[in-house]
């Protein structure tokens, strides 16, 4: 894991990702809806779970859909802008799909994100997610121009070290700062070694166990998805799982 950070943090491309109209709540395919709790959306129930993803809706969900994908990967932006709306009101709203989303990081500017995204817990993570993506050539593109010495620099400290003065140097602390997230709690998370380790061990678990090869990655009820990368190749596996 060392290399990778080293390595990719310093050689760091969008590019690196690997393989490669909302509609109305209510009934999905011929599943009819499972009521939500009490003044509640399905979509506004979220929770850690416990292999390390966070999850939104219904926990006892007919469908599991779970998305390992990287937050500088191009691939799943393209995902998300394409998918968000629908997902979330077509099908997780129905209470017949739960939604988790498990970071793969690529690279040490990810990691970075990653760590300040996840830190804050379950509650603000979908909407951290949501900006990192909607922004991602922005807060990315300050990475791009961090010097030859600091380059050097970054490769000689330990990963924790590396990470946190990797965000440094790529403005995230101002980034984040505006979507809630103060100085202190910045350093805070990014001098977190459990922050660090879930990273590492969600990696691992991709890598090692599961064998994903690429980001965005799908598994549906304990199933890969093989050669499944967008929207487009995503929903009508779930309509076929609904049925």
């Amino acid at each position: 894991m060392r290399q990778f950070l080293t390595v990719s943090a310093l050689a760091f491309a969008l590019a690196a990702c690997g393989d490669k109209t909302a509609a109305p709540a209510g009934e999905t395919a011929s599943a009819p809806a499972v009521a939500a709790p009490a003044g509640q959306n399905w979509v506004d129930v979220v929770a850690a779970t416990p292999e390390g993803g966070f999850r939104m809706g219904n926990p006892d969900a007919r469908v599991k859909l779970v998305e390992f994908a990287s937050l500088t990967c191009p691939h799943c932006r393209e995902f998300h802008e394409a998918a968000s709306a629908t997902l979330k009101s077509k099908y997780i709203a129905s209470g017949n799909v739960s939604y988790e989303f498990r970071n793969f990081v690529l690279n040490g500017p990810d990691f970075a994100a990653t760590v300040l995204a996840r830190c804050q817990g379950a509650g603000p993570f979908f909407g951290l997610l949501d900006n990192f993506f909607a922004d991602q050539a922005g807060w990315t593109e300050p990475f791009g121009r961090i010097g030859k010495a600091d380059q050097e620099a970054l490769g000689k400290m330990p990963e924790e070290q590396a990470i946190a003065r990797m965000a440094e140097l790529g403005g995230l602390a101002d980034y984040v700062k505006l979507r809630g997230i103060p100085r202190a709690k910045f350093d805070q998370c990014l001098a977190d070694p459990a922050q660090m380790k879930a990273i590492n061990d969600l990696r691992n678990q991709a890598v090692n166990e599961l064998k994903l090869t690429g980001t965005p990655s799908f598994i549906i009820n304990g199933t890969v998805q093989e050669g499944v990368y967008t929207w487009a190749d995503l929903e009508p596996k779930l309509q076929t799982a609904l049925r």
